[in-house]
């Protein structure tokens, strides 16, 4: 059986002034703020050390976006574990009916 594939948006965005055609599963609303978020990271790489080559920014940037997206991948994590452990905590003051083991 094969898996029922999504509608591919198309959507273009600009990046360093330069347009870029995407295709992708997500909203073109996503896709246009995912597009605007690195353009804005960019710019601010640029800006803040004068570096004009505009594909090491691009290099730098996609190394602080994926240190961004690590952070937040550990903070779920951190939070996942903690409602589990919190969950267990609880779970003995649940009357029997409620308590799912």
């Amino acid at each position: 059986m094969t898996a029922k594939k999504q509608a591919t948006n198309v959507v273009k965005v600009s990046i360093l002034g330069d347009e870029y055609t995407i295709r992708s599963d997500a909203s073109p609303e996503h896709t246009r703020a995912v597009a605007e978020y690195v353009d804005r990271v960019i710019r601010q790489i640029m800006s803040g050390s004068h570096m004009v080559e505009s594909h090491k920014a691009a290099i730098l940037a996609a190394i602080s976006i994926t240190g961004e997206l690590f952070e937040a991948r550990e903070g779920g994590y951190n939070l996942a574990t903690y409602m589990q452990r919190l969950s267990n905590e609880i779970r003995p003051w649940l009357p029997p009916s409620k308590r799912k083991d």
